[in-house]
């Protein structure tokens, strides 16, 4: 495991700006070499979007493009086959890096998913529990096929999967809107997201790291469903809220990984952006109390989130900028 996860370097997020994949690729891999990611490429529209890219990844669950938004339908609509096509392309960009050390493949999680994609009876997938496990499963089946093609494509690499998770907090707190915009779908309980997450982190095949850019990300119940890394903004960390910072420190102190983000991942280029990242990594673990040395181990540097919305050449410096600050921490 400790191959496909490896700490002290900098990796990224997820989305990049344009719609080049051999591209974008070269790039990812050429400026965050420790820690590449397949990056994805919103910038293509429909089908190339975080819900598009996961609904097709969905096994036994055909989706279709309607009313302005994702919904299972009796057969895959055309945009869904174009999302398949966006990831067969993503895959075979892979052919030409012959990578040998660590890749991350990304998805959208279960409950992000099951947030904004819509039954057929109309509302979200996450109104009825029962629809949420059968879609855990089809995804976590459609990871692991997506696993085998992209080993395919490298066998060499040490694979890893990032599901990305922005939207369970508001599913845990009961924060997710209906259809109406007027109410509120019932909280999902802990202990189902917990379950559900498990059987996927089990099940996919490869190391998970759970990506999530709310504030109040569930860090314990995260380690507990099997997240062998959580990704988190550690920008919205602060560092005077106890009860947050004592979660990642549990964490942390039981030996968990941590992609810390904390490059802007919009903005201009500016000096001072990585020796910034750094001391805030390095202010966490201070206020942790805990032995600097080990800070390496269990701690990489990325973007905030997905870059998607940067410049190209705003981009560029950012995975820099990561690169940078994680040299700063190894010291």
């Amino acid at each position: 495991m400790s191959e496909a996860l490896p700490m002290g370097v900098a990796t990224g997020v997820g989305s990049m700006p344009g719609t080049d994949v051999h591209e974008a690729v070269n790039i990812v891999f050429g400026e965050l070499p420790e820690w590449p990611i397949l990056p994805e490429l919103p910038d293509r529209g429909l089908g190339a979007d975080m819900i598009g890219r996961g609904a097709a990844l969905l096994e036994g669950l055909p989706v279709q493009w309607w009313a302005f938004r994702w919904e299972l339908a009796d057969l895959a609509g055309r945009d869904a086959r174009r999302a398949l096509d966006f990831l067969e392309r993503d895959l075979d960009a892979l052919h030409g890096v012959n990578a040998t050390g660590p890749v991350r493949l990304t998805a959208v999680g279960p409950f992000t998913l099951a947030a904004n994609l819509w039954r057929r009876t109309g509302g979200a997938m996450l109104a009825d529990p029962g629809a949420v496990a059968d879609l855990t499963a089809s995804l976590t089946e459609g990871l692991r096929n997506h696993v085998a093609a992209a080993q395919a494509r490298m066998p060499n690499a040490a694979l890893s999967v990032q599901i990305d998770e922005p939207s369970l907090p508001a599913a845990l707190a009961g924060r997710v809107n209906t259809e109406s915009g007027l109410d509120f779908y019932r909280r999902v309980p802990p202990e189902v997201a917990r379950e559900r997450l498990r059987e996927l982190t089990e099940r996919v095949g490869v190391p998970v790291v759970v990506h999530c850019c709310a504030p109040d990300v569930p860090v314990k119940l995260l380690e507990e469903a099997g997240a062998q890394a959580l990704s988190v903004d550690l920008t919205l960390v602060d560092l005077d809220d106890v009860p947050k910072v004592d979660a990642l420190g549990e964490y942390l102190d039981g030996g968990g990984r941590l992609i810390a983000g904390v490059v802007p991942s919009l903005g201009q280029p500016r000096p001072g952006v990585a020796k910034e990242a750094a001391d805030r990594v390095q202010a966490l673990w201070h206020r942790l109390g805990f032995d600097p040395e080990q800070l390496p181990r269990q701690v990489s540097v990325s973007t905030t989130c997905g870059m998607a919305g940067a410049s190209p050449d705003y981009a560029r410096f950012a995975m820099e900028a990561s690169r940078e600050a994680a040299e700063r921490l190894r010291g």
